[in-house]
């Protein structure tokens, strides 16, 4: 057997496929690293780390994560980006005693039949004997990858999903009470998350006109969710009025128009919450949305002195 030579250049890995996604979600869904975590790597791969820069000169650094736990740095610049035709990087792999080889990857876009003829055109230099080996699965293993980018782009090419809901409460409080604890930081703090499942890793809120809320949370399996708010009408014991958007692991997911109404009933406050939100790029709600809110209304009810919530919060 021959003795390796670091530095050896074997055949170019050349494949096409035809992916059912208009063009400019197959190239968005090259754009942003909470998509490419998602694709970028044979099913039974995870993605726990990735930076994307999609320009010439940009970063694409990938770690993949094997089932056995083993981790593989790709890390690699963008050299030519053209929207939305063709992205070339070129970079290194590496394995667990360091570097396998260096590869050169072109990918062109071209529109065909109603979606998009992706082509890839992979150039290796090979450092280690190992990486050999790995390489005779590069086939297989862009044929798995590509058929989750292929996915991705589908659910990237979704319209818009458009859902309302309108939930009331009573509260044994007045409505001044009611509203210092959607308005005051420290009392909504106390109901305004998800209970003993969720790890709140930063929290800020300045509730007036143009004033902004943030809540970033951590769940037990490392989801992490961003609640990012705008108010435009803060009327003190009578109304709220904002726009919020959701975040799951990066990605956007909605973005909502909420009304909160307080009216004086008796000694206490009849509360109505109508919310009126637009899901993006295939997430599909199936009414978490509404049951999550309300969850978090029965907390609010809780906090002020009435019966706890009997039910957990969705990730939503």
């Amino acid at each position: 057997m021959d003795e390796f030579q670091p530095g050896i250049k074997p055949q170019p890995l050349k494949m096409s496929r035809l992916l059912n996604a208009p063009r400019n979600a197959v190239f968005r869904a090259w754009s942003d690293a909470a998509f490419v975590k998602r694709w970028f790597a044979p099913e039974g791969i995870t993605i726990p780390e990735a930076v994307v820069e999609l320009r010439p000169g940009g970063r694409f650094d990938i770690c993949m994560r094997l089932p056995d736990g083993a981790e593989h740095w790709m890390r690699c610049r963008f050299t030519e980006v053209t929207e939305p035709e063709k992205i070339v990087f070129a970079g290194t792999v590496d394995g667990p005693n360091g570097k396998w080889f260096n590869a050169v990857t072109t990918i062109t876009l071209a529109e065909e039949a109603g979606g998009t003829r992706l082509n890839v055109v992979q150039e290796y230099e090979v450092f280690a004997a190992e990486a050999l080996g790995a390489l005779k699965g590069a086939e297989a293993g862009w044929t798995s990858t590509l058929a989750q980018l292929g996915r991705e782009a589908e659910r990237l090419a979704t319209p818009a999903v458009h859902g309302s809901f309108t939930l009331e409460r009573q509260l044994s409080a007045p409505p001044a009470a009611v509203f210092h604890a959607f308005t005051d930081l420290e009392a909504k703090s106390r109901w305004f998350a998800g209970g003993t499942g969720q790890q709140i890793l930063a929290r800020r809120m300045e509730a007036k006109p143009g004033g902004r809320e943030h809540v970033h949370g951590r769940w037990a399996d490392g989801t992490e969710s961003i609640f990012d708010a705008v108010y435009f009408e803060v009327l003190p014991n009578r109304r709220l009025v904002y726009a919020y958007e959701m975040h799951l692991n990066g990605v956007r997911i909605s973005v909502s128009l909420a009304t909160l109404e307080l009216m004086p009933d008796g000694a206490g406050t009849r509360l109505t919450v109508t919310e009126q939100g637009s899901f993006l790029d295939g997430y599909e709600d199936k009414g978490a949305r509404e049951h999550g809110t309300g969850f978090l209304l029965d907390r609010l009810v809780h906090a002020l002195g009435g019966p706890p919530p009997a039910t957990a919060l969705a990730r939503n």
